[in-house]
């Protein structure tokens, strides 16, 4: 492996095509962390029923083809990407697929609409920035 690996970074959000309970999601993650350990991709996921954030960072090919799958996974409906970016450093090395539950208050739900509204590549950028603050904050800093 080169000293500075070239990573695709993608931001994409996705509406649940049925609601999503804890055991449903526990099975989703446990499925999404063993397959990204394998391909060797890393982020982090955020569930408010109906929508998914989800922030991908890894080979460029393995999550370009992690995107195919998950636009044809019938769990997920209106996939769209929001930011798409070439990075030389991961922002979630130590998650295969980092979540943490969102509550009302918590600062989850700005954060969610702000990615999902953001009108151009920098406000994205900094609403991806943002949501990522906020899990690594609610996840606690030692896995940083």
């Amino acid at each position: 492996m080169r000293m500075t690996e070239q990573l695709t970074f993608i931001a994409y959000a996705s509406r649940a095509t049925e609601p999503f309970d804890h055991a449903r999601l526990v099975e989703l993650l446990t499925e999404s962390r063993a397959n990204n350990s394998r391909d060797g991709i890393t982020g982090m996921l955020v569930y408010t029923h109906p929508d998914f954030i989800q922030i991908l960072e890894g080979p460029d090919a393995a999550v370009r083809a992690l995107l195919e799958r998950i636009g044809r996974d019938p769990r997920h409906m209106d996939v769209r990407v929001l930011l798409d970016e070439q990075a030389t450093e991961r922002k979630y090395s130590t998650w295969s697929m980092g979540y943490e539950p969102t509550t009302p208050g918590d600062g989850s739900g700005e954060a969610v609409a702000a990615i999902q509204t953001a009108s151009d590549d920098e406000s994205t950028r900094e609403s991806a920035d943002a949501l990522g603050d906020w899990f690594h904050e609610k996840a606690g800093t030692d896995r940083a």
